[in-house]
């Protein structure tokens, strides 16, 4: 998948997941956030040149951007990501967290997706 791809299919993603949620469909609109956020995390990955291809790289991705970023909100993201990420299996989250998980992981896709290098058309 090529990098502006990633950026879409991002996109794509927030606007789908809130479509679900206030569909009712819980667990996919879960599903949804996580699949955002690893499509901002690839895209930053890929065009950075580094291993995006499992979910501890991807992990890994975030953790290397938080540290050349200074920016402390990219982790927390990422673990509101992956909470939504096991939610679709397990259905375990309550209503305030699905709340809190439906503000924090948009804006980190958007944070992500802000530190896309300019040059690359994003």
């Amino acid at each position: 998948m090529l990098i502006q791809e990633h950026v879409q299919t991002a996109h794509e993603f927030l606007e789908k997941a809130e479509a679900e949620f206030e569909a009712g469909d819980i667990l996919q609109g879960s599903e949804k956030l996580w699949g955002a956020a690893t499509h901002a995390i690839m895209a930053n990955a890929q065009v950075r040149g580094w291993n995006f291809g499992s979910h501890r790289a991807m992990g890994q991705a975030v953790e290397r951007l938080a540290e050349e970023s200074g920016d402390l909100t990219l982790e927390p993201g990422f673990g509101a990501a992956e909470k939504c990420h096991a939610n679709y299996y397990h259905d375990f989250m309550e209503d305030h967290e699905l709340l809190r998980a439906r503000r924090i992981v948009p804006r980190f896709v958007i944070r992500l997706l802000e530190m896309m290098p300019n040059e690359n058309g994003v």
